[in-house]
This record gives C-alpha cells, sequence and structure tokens, in this order.
C-alpha cells in the first residue's frame, strides 16, 4: 500500500535550510544559489527524499538534474551574477542583471515564439503552436510550471518571471476554434511546464471539449508531463487522483487515443514503488505511456543508463519513444554531447536491448526545420558522412528523404554541420527561409496593425 504523502516545493530560499545540502560546503551551496538567480530552480520533497542519493552527491544523476552547478552558467555570468550577491545588490539590481543574461542564453530556441505561432483570423493564437500540419501544442495558461524543473529544460524562460518570455493560452479558449478551423489537425499535444501540475477541474475544462463532436478529426490527445518522475502520487494518493484516472479513461471510452508522453532521464526514476503503482493505474486506463528525454552529460551519458531505462520501461509498459539531442538553449553547455558521440550512445544502448524496445527513435534534434535525427555514420566516395533524415518537417514532403552532412566529431547541433559532397546548402533550406519569411512578414502585419489601432 502506497501511503498518502503531502507535496513540498523546495526553491531558493530553502537552499540553506534543507537538511540534506548540509552534505555540502557554504562555497557549493552558494553556487546553487548563484545560479539560481539566473536558471529556474525548483524541487520537492518526493525528488528530495526518495530519488536523490546523497551519498553519491554531487554527482548523483537525480542531483544533476534538478539541483543546479556552477558551471552551468558560462564563466562572466557566473561571475557577474556572484558579485551582485556577494556585494549586497538589491533585489532589482540582481532581477536586472539575471534578466539580461537570460536573453543571451537563446530562450526559445526553433522559433517557438514566431514561426511556431499560428494566426486565426489575421492575429495570432495564444499559447498555441504549430509547426507540423498533423499536430497543434497547446500550453495551458495553469500548467505554466512543474512539479520541479530540470536543470537542462529547454522550456526554462516559461518559469522566470519574465512575461515576454513566456507562452501560453489565455482563459478565451480561442485555441478550441482554431482547433475546430484547422480540420487538418489530428494530434494536440498539451505542454508547458506541465500539464499535470493543474487540478482535475482546470485539466477538464481542456480535455473534455475536445471530445465533442465538433472536435471529431481530433483522434489522439497527447500530455507531456515528469510528473510520473517528478510527483507521481498525483495518480495514487493525491485528492484527485481518482479522478484523474477517471478522466483518461473517459477520454479513452470516447475512441480517442490518449498517450502520455513521460519525460524520463534516468533508470533511477523508475525504481520507486509509487511511480509503478502510477504507471500500473494510468495503462489500466486504456492510455499508453511513451518516454522521452534528451541525452545529457553528468546525467546519462552512457549506453548503459539508456539500454537498463528502456528494458526496465517496456517491462512496466512503458514504450520508448524518443532519444533527444540536447537542444541549443539554457545551459546547453554544460549538457551537451557531440553528435557524433550521441549516435555511438544510442547506437551501443540500442545493440544491448530486443526488438520489442526498438520503438525508440534517435538521436533526434527538434530544430528550426523539424525533427531531425542521426540515422548512421557512413564514408560514401571516399568522404566521411553522417546521414540524416527528416522524422517531422515544417513541409511534410521532406519527411524520410535523406541527406547527407560532413562528418564533424565536435558538432554538437543541426546548424553546426555543413552539407557533404561539395554541396553548398541543405535540399530544405532555401524553401525553409522562405518560410520563415513569410511568418515574419505575417507577424510585422500584426504588430502593425495592433500600433496603428488598425486591429
Amino acid at each position: 500500500m502506497i501511503n498518502e504523502r503531502k507535496m513540498k516545493f523546495y526553491g531558493i530560499s530553502h537552499i540553506d535550510k534543507l537538511p540534506q545540502l548540509k552534505k555540502l560546503s557554504d562555497q557549493q551551496r552558494f553556487e546553487i544559489k548563484v545560479v539560481s538567480n539566473i536558471l529556474p530552480f525548483r524541487t520537492n520533497n518526493y525528488v528530495v527524499e526518495e530519488l536523490i542519493n546523497w551519498n553519491n552527491v554531487p554527482n548523483d544523476p537525480m542531483f544533476q538534474l534538478t539541483f543546479m552547478q556552477k558551471d552551468m552558467l558560462q564563466f562572466d555570468h557566473y561571475k557577474k551574477m556572484a558579485e551582485m550577491l556577494t556585494n549586497g545588490s538589491s533585489n532589482e539590481e540582481i532581477k536586472a542583471s539575471a534578466d539580461s543574461i537570460r536573453y543571451e542564453l537563446n530562450p526559445h530556441p526553433a522559433g517557438q515564439l514566431t514561426a511556431n505561432v499560428p494566426l486565426l483570423n489575421g492575429h495570432p493564437v495564444s499559447g498555441v503552436q504549430h509547426k507540423y500540419k498533423e499536430t497543434c501544442l497547446v500550453f495551458p495558461s495553469s500548467g505554466q510550471t512543474c512539479h520541479a524543473y530540470c536543470t537542462f529544460c529547454f522550456r526554462w524562460a516559461q518559469f522566470v518571471g519574465m512575461n515576454d518570455l513566456k507562452f501560453a493560452t489565455g482563459e478565451s479558449r480561442r485555441f478550441q476554434k482554431y482547433l475546430k478551423a484547422h480540420t487538418e489537425v489530428t494530434d494536440v499535444l498539451f505542454t508547458g511546464g506541465d500539464p499535470m501540475v493543474m487540478s482535475l477541474k482546470k485539466l477538464e475544462t481542456y480535455i473534455l471539449p475536445l471530445l465533442k463532436p465538433e472536435f471529431d478529426h481530433i483522434t489522439n490527445i497527447r500530455i507531456g508531463t515528469k510528473s510520473l518522475a517528478y510527483w507521481p502520487y498525483k495518480y495514487v494518493t493525491d485528492k484527485d487522483a481518482d479522478g484523474v484516472i477517471k478522466l483518461f479513461e473517459k477520454v479513452v471510452e470516447s475512441g480517442k487515443h490518449l498517450a502520455i508522453m513521460a519525460h524520463f532521464s534516468h533508470w533511477a526514476e523508475l525504481q520507486t514503488d509509487v511511480v509503478k503503482e502510477a504507471i500500473k493505474r494510468i495503462r489500466n486506463t486504456g492510455a499508453e505511456i511513451r518516454s522521452q528525454s534528451p541525452v545529457l552529460k553528468h546525467i546519462n551519458d552512457k549506453p548503459e543508463v539508456w539500454s537498463r531505462m528502456w528494458k526496465e520501461q517496456v517491462s512496466l509498459g512503458i514504450i520508448p519513444y524518443y532519444f533527444f539531442v540536447e537542444r541549443e538553449t539554457g545551459a546547453k553547455h554544460y549538457f551537451e554531447i557531440p553528435i557524433a558521440r550521441a549516435f555511438e550512445i544510442f547506437r551501443d544502448a540500442y545493440t544491448k536491448i530486443s526488438g520489442l524496445h526498438r520503438t525508440v527513435r534517435g538521436p533526434s534534434m527538434s530544430a528550426n526545420p523539424g525533427k531531425v535525427v542521426v540515422e548512421g555514420i557512413a564514408e560514401i566516395h571516399g568522404e566521411k558522412v553522417f546521414v540524416l533524415n527528416f522524422l517531422q518537417g515544417r513541409n511534410p514532403d521532406w519527411v524520410k528523404r535523406p541527406f547527407f552532412a560532413k562528418y564533424d566529431e565536435h558538432s554538437t547541433w543541426l546548424n553546426q554541420l555543413k552539407p557533404a559532397f561539395g554541396e553548398s546548402n541543405f535540399f530544405f533550406e532555401e524553401e525553409l527561409e522562405n518560410m520563415l519569411s513569410d511568418k515574419r512578414e505575417q507577424i510585422t502585419i500584426v504588430k502593425e496593425g495592433f500600433v496603428s489601432g488598425a486591429a
């Protein structure tokens, strides 16, 4: 039997108070505070007491995943913030300095605030991204936080209190009007933040309308969440737990496919009794759980970690789905791994698993043109190359068209790669630039309309 547990959040003000952190030196705690003034820090009592092995700190992967480390900031950024904290700068001065640094960290990669935002009747649809034809992302305004923040998070800008960087729906349900008008959309992905921080009532206001006949074109509902790893009590003993399970059952009974897109970064997150019970309860509703994570230095950059994690996931009924390359934002320099090394880790892990586990796809880069996967490293006509492919593209015609980049053992992202065989550009680049140019022009027209009063 799983005992009920009340959630306790811990933030920057708790760094000197948590008994577990007494194991660290004063300097180490100061370093956590310095970084946490720029990148968002939040954890909870489940992570601190049940996931982290405090005898292995600071090397424990769960500690690295949730507690800030000095080197997660560039040297100049760290030095600037450390001096401000040491010199007794005011809260306003510290915030202004932090904000200026945040703008240098590529807070919204891959066109999230521009190219991915759709228009309805000539105006942007708040809190919606529509990058791929069949799939819309919806960012519920009540779900723009998490049970704990991952130190690598590519959506860290949602959590730092800068409104111009935050991305969320309004309460007008305008996103529903957009979905009604776009019957090509078959998949809606609720994301954040984490939608599963919402109360049952709030969750129902977003999901239940999609079960009505006017949304029959939407056949798949996805929920992107880290809650299974960071607060599995949500599905087991929380006051809304039984209601959430019944909501999932209702979605499945309606004929929709419900997929829980679970973020698991390490097999350590699968070891507790409560997470196993949460997984069991969700699967009993008829919902499917798929797992995804980026490969991260200091956390899971060994093939043995991935092969063990995939094996344990399949034994629990979870489908391994994506092996991502860390995105070019936030503390990327701390976590990033060269594409060549990421492929080696993926391939080596892949050789250690059976066909049942080989549903996972990767290494995948969620880049501006689309999801680009590294299919292999080959030598063609005497030239060593990366063999690349689109799993998804801004233009669906790009999907499954192999293309080639010069092999480079240092590159960590798509935009650092060069075309192979003497080509000046990859096949999609000219069309992509035209797409993005058109989008920028549309957004400019909209903004000018608001300024002039024409809107």
